[in-house]
């Protein structure tokens, strides 16, 4: 029997304000893969990012994790997805394993919480700053806090909303090393503008344009990612998947 994907959208559609944001977006990924989510401004990635990651239901349609639907199980959410929005979730006051500590309880782990907040720092590069106040901290190194607290408790699923937004190019490359790597080992869902991001870090890609998916699929295969999102972002009627 073929196991369930990590993320199923079927026919997932959300209104917000009496207008129609996303609409009937059907996507699947699996353990292993990253997928690039691309769109102008507007375009629907953020609401999608949240029904993804079980902030916002959608309206019609369903979320399923693993095969469960989202909404039927919203607790789901807490212990199998990681979610980075584009504003990290900071506690400036709390230093940085402070800070981890409290988010993998937060997720369920009492009892390994010190544990999975250590597994955390490694992984993100952060022991030099494991005791700094994360207020004290520069963009650089904040951003990798808010994924540090995004995988500390080892989630199926990694939802990522913009996370080189602001950062130097060093930095930036070492967030998609470290993107990369999280990739072999999760299903991992990445929204940016950066269209050199999603060639560096990602298997798939999925274009959103006014709330419907346009194109899908793998990256590569001589097909161009600028050509086939400028097309798209510019009105094509249709675009070659």
């Amino acid at each position: 029997m073929t196991a369930a994907p990590v993320l199923a959208l079927e026919k997932a559609s959300r209104a917000l304000a009496g207008r129609i944001v996303v609409r009937d977006l059907d996507l699947a990924l699996a353990k292993g893969e990253a997928l690039g989510l691309l769109g102008v401004n507007g375009a629907g990635k953020s609401t999608t990012l949240r029904m993804i990651a079980g902030i916002l239901a959608p309206t019609t349609g369903r979320v399923r994790l693993g095969g469960e639907d989202l909404v039927e199980h919203p607790e789901l959410a807490r212990r199998r997805i990681g979610y980075l929005p584009e504003v990290p979730p900071l506690h400036t006051e709390l230093t940085v394993a402070e800070y981890l500590d409290f988010c993998a309880r937060l997720h369920g782990l009492a009892r390994g919480a010190r544990a999975a907040a250590d597994r955390a720092i490694e992984r993100c590069d952060l022991g030099d700053v494991r005791r700094r106040l994360i207020g004290a901290l520069s963009k650089g190194y904040r951003q990798r806090v808010g994924l540090a607290q995004a995988i500390v408790h080892a989630p199926e699923l990694i939802v990522l909303d913009e996370p080189a937004s602001g950062l130097d190019p060093v930095q930036a490359a070492r967030l998609r090393e470290l993107v990369r790597e999280l990739g072999a080992d999760h299903a991992v869902v990445l929204s940016t503008h950066v269209l050199p991001d999603v060639v560096a870090c990602c298997d798939r890609v999925a274009i959103l344009h006014e709330g419907v998916l346009r194109h899908e699929g793998p990256l590569g295969g001589g097909v161009s990612l600028d050509r086939t999102f400028m097309a798209i972002a510019a009105g094509a009627p249709e675009v070659a998947a």
